[in-house]
């Protein structure tokens, strides 16, 4: 899975951290979790425990958005009687009887907005004798691009990147895009209304909140216009967004353009949302490696968030404390978390919030003389705007003075490409958030 493996594995702390971050990810790909989630039994379709009867239905599409959308239309094409359908995806799979649309990530492009466009036709064909199974999985955000009303493809495009760069919260960065968009925000249940929606969701966002995963586009939501205002002004980015997104976020806030469905709206109120897999299944399947290669095991949450540098520090501190002090678990320990850590820009490299935190992890380690490794990556394959998944990284640094540089200039992956311990994987075909590994020999 991991370029130059036999490098990155030099020790058997590397080999551990290394192994367990493998299992993670191989737990949540679409094909494992799909063999768990979706059983078949006569005319019975069951999905996470809700059955469907497939004779109540002419027709069975799936329509889907995301980076692992395109391994579950495929999956879910091995054990049903898919007619048709069409995903959004960077995960390059093929289907038989589905459309694969490859579409760009993290900024939406035209080949986005001519795929979402597609899938919303298929969703406006749907009726009462429709089975409509909406894959939404991370990315979807970005890869379902509609532009509402009166807003373009570049108004989304610079409104998407500002945020990004902000360092708001994924669910603050949504609340602004569902408001700028036809489909997010409970838009494609109205457009697929009446048809029978069954969401089948795969979790890249802390807490699993449907409304958040792929900006909600099934369900309810629970901002406003107001909301998408507030998160401007919180980050000051009235003046950085395009005219026409402030102008119609404004609009929305004083009642002149219609709310995103909230709860107790018909569209969203009768469809269906089932969660396959989260950053806990990487979390849990990483945990089961580094037991059976004789760690104790702790983790430290599955939620971690904030600044990523600040969450290496902190990781940092509790390798240090295990060390010392036996808290919270002793050594040979194995401490794993999860989650979605953020990057404030500052300065003009490149790098993500992976490689971040390793990278003030690594200064960490190195300044205390801490006999730990760290490996932390993006559990899609992509870390920021580059080619790589994240890190592993001990105190063993070649250029430290080198490295804090490059952390106050926002270049890490430069730094960490010096040093040799940047990981890459190319698109994994699923995303579950960020997965971390603290190896401690003791």
């Amino acid at each position: 899975m991991f370029a130059d493996r036999v490098t990155h594995a030099r020790t058997d702390a590397h080999e551990t951290a290394l192994e367990a971050l493998e299992a993670g990810i191989e737990a949540a790909l679409p094909e494992t979790v799909l063999e768990r989630a979706v059983s078949v039994e006569g005319d019975t379709v069951g999905i996470d425990g809700t059955e469907y009867d497939r004779s109540a239905y002419d027709r069975l599409v799936v329509l889907g958005g995301g980076k692992a959308a395109g391994g579950v239309a495929r999956a879910l094409e091995d054990v049903l009687e898919v007619d048709d359908g069409v995903v959004v995806t960077t995960d390059g799979v093929t289907c038989d009887r589905v459309d694969v649309l490859e579409g760009d990530h993290p900024t939406p492009s035209e080949r986005n907005v001519a795929g979402t466009e597609r899938v919303l036709e298929c969703a406006r064909d749907a009726d009462e004798t429709t089975l409509l199974l909406a894959v939404v999985t991370g990315g979807a955000s970005a890869l379902w691009a509609a532009p509402a009303d009166g807003l373009t493809l570049a108004d989304l495009q610079v409104t998407t990147e500002t945020l990004l760069e902000s360092g708001a919260s994924i669910d603050e960065v949504n609340a602004v895009r569902k408001h700028c968009s036809a489909i997010k925000g409970g838009g494609f249940a109205r457009v697929a209304s009446p048809a029978t929606v069954a969401t089948l969701a795969i979790s890249d966002v802390v807490g699993d909140d449907p409304s958040v995963i792929g900006s909600g586009p099934t369900v309810a939501d629970p901002s406003t216009f107001a909301d998408a205002i507030g998160v401007l002004e919180a980050y000051d980015l009235r003046e950085q967004v395009p005219d026409g997104v402030l102008e119609r976020l404004e609009a929305g806030a004083v009642g002149a353009l219609e709310e995103t469905p909230g709860r107790g709206d018909p569209a969203v109120d009768r469809t269906d949302w089932h969660l396959l897999a989260n950053g806990r299944t990487a979390i849990e399947a990483a945990r089961e490696v580094a037991r059976g290669r004789g760690y104790e095991t702790a983790v430290l949450s599955s939620r971690v968030r904030g600044e990523a540098r600040e969450a290496g520090r902190f990781h940092a501190a509790i390798a240090e404390e295990i060390l010392e002090a036996g808290d919270p678990v002793s050594p040979p320990a194995v401490v794993l978390s999860g989650g979605e850590v953020t990057v404030t820009v500052r300065g003009e490299g490149a790098g993500g919030p992976n490689q971040e935190l390793a990278l003030a992890a690594a200064l960490e380690f190195a300044e205390g003389g801490t006999d730990a490794v760290l490996a932390s990556v993006d559990t899609d394959g992509i870390d920021g705007p580059t080619d790589a998944c994240g890190a592993i990284v001990d105190g063993d640094l070649e250029d430290a003075e080198r490295a804090g540089r490059a952390l106050a200039d926002n270049d890490v992956y430069g730094a960490l490409g010096n040093e040799g311990v940047i990981l890459e994987t190319g698109y994994t075909g699923t995303n579950v958030n960020d997965l971390r590994v603290i190896v401690l020999e003791g």
